[in-house]
């Protein structure tokens, strides 16, 4: 048996070499690759309690039950608040009422009265006087002997009473025309305005006596019912977010670079393959981590990747906290070997 030439077993292997050149280049990638991503349905969960220790008087809504924002949900009982806002509003009318007194001034008939009073004075002062200079007079006319001592220290003693009361009445007109101090006035509506403002926190504490949903969502829990005692460490209700809601998954750092925030992306789930969501990435972890374990990848679970978010819009409410889901984003860059 003849052994194959050399020549042969070239011309075989260059004709190997372009078969297998040829059904490379026919089987290449001919466009961006997707990228499939698993992970599991995120959202946003509230705990509501009431910021009052108060009975609970009503529960209007229970589990499952949808609810928009500023939907009243629970009630307290507000017979004290009530009274206690009675009462604040009375003590701010009454100080209302003191300041504006004080800011007007005195009336014009309270300034004639101490206008009146200083000419009565006057003519009080005026007559002690003249008294006294008779009784001196007499007194020197007579050598004292027609006015006692006691008559003329009497007479002094009136006189200078007179003069005292005339500088007392004079003192009391120009505070009368000056009006109030200042100091008094901003007093005044110091103490009005904290009356304004204990009855603007009974105000307040009625509004808290209204549990009210911060947001469009979901009931998961009703943790208490009519006739509990509420308080701001006991949650009345567990709410879930109907926005936003997010797909939490982990990109390997192979394909790390063929994503990017904003990116369209398209999300399905187990129970509705052929009805994808339209999504895309809002956040891309800037820290490698190892793979959890409840998330499904190709690579080894080992594998170091980043977590990646990707904000969906769910107007038919169809995904639930956890589901899991499957991520395609499509259009990106395929790796370079």
């Amino acid at each position: 048996m003849q052994k194959p030439k050399p020549i042969v077993l070239v011309a075989v292997v260059v004709l190997a070499v372009l078969v297998g050149g040829g059904i490379w280049w026919l089987m290449r990638p001919k466009g961006p690759q997707i990228i499939v991503l698993h992970g599991n349905v995120d959202i946003r969960q509230v705990s509501l309690a009431f910021n009052a220790n108060e009975r609970i008087t009503d529960m209007r809504v229970n589990e499952g039950d949808r609810v928009s924002a500023g939907q009243v949900l629970a009630t307290l009982d507000t017979t004290t608040l009530a009274l206690r806002l009675a009462r604040s509003q009375a003590q701010l009318a009454v100080q209302d009422e003191v300041l504006r007194r004080l800011e007007a001034g005195n009336r014009p008939q309270e300034i004639a009265q101490a206008d009146a009073n200083v000419r009565a004075a006057v003519a009080d002062a005026r007559k002690a006087h003249q008294t006294l200079d008779r009784l001196r007079a007499i007194s020197q006319g007579t050598g004292g002997r027609a006015v006692s001592r006691e008559e003329l220290d009497d007479a002094v003693a009136a006189a200078a009473s007179a003069d005292a009361k005339l500088d007392a009445e004079r003192k009391a007109q120009d505070l009368s025309v000056a009006g109030p101090r200042k100091e008094d006035i901003d007093e005044a509506r110091a103490q009005r305005d904290a009356a304004l403002a204990d009855s603007a926190v009974t105000k307040q504490q009625l509004a808290d006596a209204e549990l009210k949903a911060p947001s469009d969502a979901v009931v998961r829990s009703r943790l208490l019912e009519p006739g509990d005692m509420a308080s701001p460490q006991r949650p009345a209700y567990a709410l879930a977010l109907v926005h936003p809601k997010w797909v939490r998954a982990y990109v390997s750092e192979a394909n790390l670079s063929r994503i990017k925030p904003g990116q369209a992306a398209r999300v399905t789930t187990d129970s509705a393959p052929d009805q994808p969501i339209d999504g895309r990435i809002g956040y891309i972890s800037s820290v490698a981590e190892f793979t959890p374990k409840n998330v499904e990848t190709n690579e080894l679970r080992t594998s170091l990747v980043y977590e990646v978010r990707i904000n969906v819009t769910d107007p038919d409410d169809r995904l639930r906290m956890g589901m899991p889901a499957t991520v395609e984003l499509p259009g990106t860059v395929a790796a370079q070997p």
